[in-house]
């Protein structure tokens, strides 16, 4: 909403768009994401996603508004299509990534139920010292992060929440301490 509470209209939507780019204006920003974020969230639903899942995509999707502010062309196509695009492609990323993960788990062979072996239990405690001993490497915030997202299995948004963190930055944590955590595993073997 503009202003003075009206609903942005075109020229308006393209001009916060250029702030955003040209002067990474924060309070354009706002008021780009507060007219746009909620209606990513309902186009997404709408398409079938589940709330949490439509919730992640549109943060992702504003986010890239932020960074990708510079390549938005009004010459190309209106604001409203251009954010609606960076949803639809956010959303087919999604899609793609749980068919993989969904594929993948589907092609795993069904285990037996039988005891382990002393030497697969031997390999196991192996690995989690080994894991316990790259999370002390970490720093407190990324080890923070990972615990509450891999041990207690909790959500991106809900980890914001409880840290009091922008949902990017979350994001952001979980990812440098998943490739540090792969680099720290990797000199140990």
């Amino acid at each position: 909403m503009s202003e003075d509470g009206a609903v942005p209209e075109g020229d308006e939507l393209a001009g916060l768009i250029a702030k955003v780019a040209h002067e990474r204006d924060r309070q354009a920003y706002g008021r780009l994401y507060s007219y746009f974020a909620p209606r990513v969230n309902a186009f997404l639903r709408k398409s079938g996603l589940p709330a949490a899942a439509a919730e992640e995509i549109a943060q992702e999707t504003m986010l890239s508004v932020w960074r990708k502010a510079s390549y938005f062309d009004p010459s190309r196509a209106g604001a409203s299509t251009w954010i609606f695009t960076i949803a639809r492609n956010q959303r087919i990323d999604h899609l793609r990534r749980a068919k993989v993960v969904s594929t993948a788990e589907s092609d795993m062979p069904i285990e037996d139920d039988e005891a382990p072996s002393g030497e697969a239990l031997l390999l196991a405690a192996e690995r989690e010292i080994g894991v316990r001993t790259a999370l002390k490497a970490l720093s407190d915030e990324q080890a923070a992060v990972v615990r509450l997202s891999f041990f207690s299995d909790k959500p991106h948004s809900e980890i914001a929440r409880e840290l009091g963190l922008p949902l990017g930055t979350v994001k952001s944590r979980v990812r440098l301490a998943l490739g540090r955590l792969r680099a720290l595993l990797e000199a140990q073997t």
